[in-house]
């Protein structure tokens, strides 16, 4: 029989672990670094092509969520890891009711320019990107404050633009799509007509189709990944972010999730019709400085004749 006194330690024990719960998400998951990977070979990937991609997606810097001296130390971490080339897949800063103050775009940029790569370091801009420099937003275009901060570090970004690299004699593309949720329409009669798209982008697919030549393989680097749904079959892979891998899961399954198609991009390699897709969980945290069920991570893809797959690590 339950008694008044069990009752109260059973909502006492409750609230410990409650609380525990949220201590964990607050202050120390969003610390756990991690280094995932994936061994994959696409159909439309030569299997004498093996090439090394250390992805880093959602840095989000701010303080004290996101400081110079952890973007450090992902810095150091991708190094170490050798990869044949770096993305960065967007959403540079991070700027909501919990930030305390901006981490200086110069001083961040600086940090990123530390990546080292034979194939270079190679980036695209995501949603916060643009949200967060309101004269892009006024006047309805870029170039946005973050790319003009990463290209004076040295690393080109792309928007609707590819780049031809090479590896080992073998041509491939590395092509970057312009950010499909660039601008927000939350008006009231926009949100009931069209609940699913609130957002207009500066992406532009057929402008980016026409400049990647024909002479190997392509990849494509897209910060939201929900694209992929109807992404043209000449791109052998797709690198995306944005997701968080939902920021926080419980078993698996993320309550929320910035996309669309809701659980079907969330996390991880998902290949559709032979297609595939990489999304990585990102680093930093959006809307609240928490994470549960999914600590922050750097993505490497191995492609080309590789023997095995490994998930994540520490």
């Amino acid at each position: 029989m339950l008694t008044r006194r069990g009752f109260l330690k059973g909502i006492a024990s409750g609230a410990v672990a409650g609380l525990s719960l949220c201590g964990y998400a607050f202050a120390v998951e969003p610390y756990r670094l991690l280094t995932t990977h994936y061994a994959i070979t696409p159909p439309l990937w030569p299997r004498t092509l093996r090439l090394r991609i250390a992805m880093i997606a959602d840095l989000h810097a701010c303080e004290p969520w996101m400081r110079l001296d952890q973007i450090a130390a992902i810095v150091d971490r991708t190094n170490d890891l050798k990869p044949d080339l770096v993305v960065l897949l967007g959403d540079f800063e991070s700027r909501n009711r919990f930030v305390q103050r901006p981490v200086p775009r110069a001083e961040w940029a600086r940090l990123l320019a530390g990546l080292k790569a034979p194939l270079g370091v190679h980036a695209v801009l995501g949603n916060h990107d643009w949200w967060d420099d309101w004269d892009a937003m006024a006047r309805g275009g870029g170039p946005v404050v973050n790319r003009v901060a990463l290209e004076r570090a040295g690393i080109p970004v792309y928007e609707n633009d590819a780049v031809r690299l090479v590896k080992d004699g073998e041509p491939f593309w590395l092509a970057g799509l312009g950010d499909q949720w660039a601008f927000w329409d939350r008006s009231p009669e926009h949100r009931r007509r069209f609940p699913h798209l609130w957002y207009e982008g500066v992406d532009d697919m057929q402008a980016l189709l026409g400049r990647i030549g024909s002479d190997g393989p392509a990849i494509l680097l897209a910060h939201e990944p929900d694209v992929f749904a109807e992404v043209p079959d000449r791109f052998a892979l797709q690198l995306s972010g944005h997701t968080h891998g939902g920021q926080v899961q419980f078993f698996g399954y993320a309550p929320k999730v910035p996309s669309r198609f809701g659980q079907r991009y969330v996390y991880g390699n998902i290949v559709e019709n032979d297609r595939h897709l990489v999304v990585s969980g990102g680093l930093g945290c959006s809307v609240a400085p928490i994470r549960f069920g999914r600590p922050p991570e750097v993505v490497v893809v191995e492609l080309g004749d590789v023997s095995s797959s490994v998930g994540a690590g520490a």
